[in-house]
């Protein structure tokens, strides 16, 4: 089972390189897992699989893959948020057994610069378990953790904070014996000129949300606002994603768990900021090296 995951993980190396040059050489994670799916025909199955942590095993081999490209250097690691070729990366093609490599190359580094002979044994674990932001510091518990800890009223009124944090104005939290499906509405101004109604459903979640359930609230919606919002600590199947995007019909925004705690850091709602260095670990490379 480890080596059948290594070699999934491995797997995604030149696919992922692929994908930012199509791409035109930089993109958000979101557009590069999308390309991957979508160039490598990976199944909906595969794409909705969980790990303990509720995070997406899919997008977290995909986010593994690039930490190793980052320290190869084919990719850059300046901007956050956005995964950059690097003018090495441009011109580098990698096949299965080339990306193989490069994983063992890495392993045998980490495994001299901390002097662990258990290391390749750890970082195969923690790719399983974890994602590489989160290798040199844990939080326990996590945000996400926390926010699936709170009552789903509590969640609701979070909610509601946290669009307010975000510019929505005039937010509030329905009686829950009157919902009708809506947790919640507000409203966001675009501009001095134009502003839009938007209703909210919050998912306290550590599962998935069904396609069925994204059109139940789409259907409460109807007639009711511009535009709906769909909050939740766990994830959204392909089948949800897509009906939420569905042509013709009024756009639902998902905001999944992962999102949800890029909007808590954004604003500093509830957390705490605090200073990381990460090693660079290609600059120390040579120095490494027999």
């Amino acid at each position: 089972m480890a080596d059948k995951k290594q070699a999934e993980f491995t797997k995604w190396f030149g696919p992922l390189l692929n994908a930012l040059r199509e791409l035109g050489g930089s993109a958000r994670p979101k557009e590069v897992v999308e390309a991957i799916a979508k160039s490598e025909n990976v199944p909906d199955i595969q794409r909705e699989e969980i790990m303990k942590s509720g995070i997406l095993r899919f997008d977290n081999q995909v986010a593994w893959a690039r930490q190793y490209l980052v320290w190869e250097g084919l990719l850059d690691n300046v901007k956050k948020g956005v995964w950059t070729l690097s003018s090495k990366g441009q011109d580098t093609h990698l096949s299965l057994e080339d990306s193989r490599k490069l994983f063992l190359k890495w392993v045998e580094i980490h495994q001299k610069a901390r002097k662990d002979k258990n290391s390749k044994k750890n970082i195969e674990k923690l790719q399983d378990e974890q994602g590489p932001e989160e290798v040199e510091h844990e939080i326990a518990p996590s945000l996400l953790e926390v926010l699936q800890t709170v009552s789903p009223i509590g969640f609701e009124h979070i909610c509601k904070r946290l669009l307010r944090e975000h510019g929505f104005e005039n937010v509030f939290v329905t009686q829950a014996s009157r919902d009708g499906g809506i947790d919640g509405y507000g409203t966001l101004e675009l501009n001095p000129f134009v502003s839009m109604k938007v209703l909210f459903q919050c998912k306290r979640y550590q599962g998935t949300v069904s396609r069925s359930q994204v059109g139940d609230f789409r259907n409460a919606m109807i007639g009711r606002a511009d535009k709906g919002i769909i909050l939740t600590t766990g994830t959204f199947s392909e089948d949800a994603k897509r009906e939420a995007s569905r042509e013709g019909a009024p756009p639902i925004e998902l905001i999944d768990g992962k999102k949800l705690v890029e909007l808590f850091e954004k604003v500093e709602l509830g957390v705490k900021p605090k200073i990381v260095y990460e090693v660079d670990y290609n600059f120390f490379e040579k120095f490494i090296k027999k």
